[in-house]
């Protein structure tokens, strides 16, 4: 097998292929600089396209195939690291290997940036949900109006969490494939007065590194090489609808993390479902919670005193979470996902999540509804 791949990528290195990609890394980056362009012609041009058969393609497996792709790229990894000290040991290594080595590397950059982004990387160059609500002034934000922010989901949380019995949280924590499946339902709503929020055909699905996931600090991600949105499906219940929605509005084309989370807020807000709206809530809590404790930590502690006592549980059950799968190699993975995420127009590195709370911010100043 490991032959068979060294053969297929030196057939690969040859002829046109440098060529191509190098033209189409600098056509990305050219575009990138126009976020219209983006916006019309890959958004809603290319990207359906593609997503819809990936979709189609791999959305009625059971499992994820996408994991499945990283896991034989993780093997093949370890297989090249574990020859590398071998050829070191066996004082092998010459000029010659590292020139092959270095060639290949650029190869394999060149060849994941080009199809990353045509994939589905660009959208994190397009206009987004600002441009589609006509939200201006998403940044900038007082005191005053983060406290009212801050109040008005306080009572949303409440409401949800006062609706929300045992038996329709445990339905979900049964059958994992039953949360993925409602969670379209959201869409399907928000879909009718705005069209481009219709999310057929669907592809959400637990992911195999899970268990992985609460170590590295994933909750979900998006696989942009199968189109599938996948789930850690070990964090604590009350996050996992949420999550779903999230990276289901990453297959919708909406790159960014803070826009991500706000098109998740919109599609579960007026969820059929009590569990999927009490998570949202929850969420979006803990980001505006967070922000104003940043700025005036005893008006939190004011409302925190006052929440439902569902709503405390699960506050103290993903602290307990985050306490457990602590770990020294969390600074390094979240450097890194920072970088990765300050190298694709999120500047603010892993606070962009938090940024939601500009978003709904700015939602709330013109249709005064959260």
């Amino acid at each position: 097998m490991q032959k068979f791949f060294s053969r297929l990528f030196s057939r690969l290195m040859k002829g046109w292929s440098w060529v191509l990609l190098i033209l189409g890394a600098i056509a990305i980056k050219w575009v990138s600089l126009y976020p219209n362009m983006v916006e019309k012609y890959y958004t809603y041009g290319f990207y359906p396209i593609v997503s819809r058969l990936q979709r189609t393609l791999f959305g009625w497996i059971p499992f994820s195939i996408g994991d499945l792709f990283y896991g034989f790229l993780i093997l093949l990894l370890l297989f090249r690291v574990v020859r590398f000290f071998r050829f070191l040991f066996l004082r092998r290594l010459n000029r010659a290997y590292f020139k092959a080595a270095l060639q290949q590397g650029i190869f394999l950059f060149l060849f994941i940036y080009v199809f990353f982004n045509l994939l589905w990387g660009l959208n994190y160059n397009r206009l987004g949900i600002s441009s589609q609500l006509g939200l201006t002034e998403v940044s900038a934000y007082s005191t005053g109006e983060l406290d009212s922010l801050v109040k008005v989901l306080h009572t949303a949380l409440n409401k949800e969490a006062s609706q929300l019995t045992p038996e329709a949280r445990d339905s979900f924590a049964r059958d994992k494939y039953r949360l993925f499946r409602q969670a379209g339902r959201g869409y399907d709503s928000m879909a009718q007065q705005h069209p481009y929020l219709a999310y057929q055909p669907r592809s959400a699905k637990p992911s195999l590194f899970s268990y992985a996931g609460n170590i590295l600090g994933f909750q979900g991600y998006y696989n942009p090489f199968s189109g599938e949105a996948q789930v850690n499906t070990t964090i604590p219940s009350a996050l996992e609808p949420f999550v779903t929605m999230h990276e289901i509005a990453h297959q919708l084309g909406y790159g960014k993390e803070n826009e991500a989370n706000f098109v998740a807020f919109l599609a579960s807000r007026k969820h059929p479902s009590v569990f999927f709206r009490y998570s949202v809530y929850f969420d979006m809590y803990q980001y505006a919670g967070g922000e104003l404790y940043r700025r005036d930590s005893a008006a939190l502690r004011a409302y925190n005193q006052t929440l439902h006592p569902q709503v405390k549980a699960d506050i103290k059950a993903y602290r307990d979470y985050l306490k457990k799968y602590k770990n020294p190699i969390e600074p390094l993975i979240t450097w890194a996902y920072g970088s990765y995420l300050k190298a694709n127009n999120q500047p603010g590195g892993k606070r962009t999540y938090s940024e939601v709370v500009a978003w709904l911010i700015a939602y709330y100043r013109k249709f005064q509804e959260i």
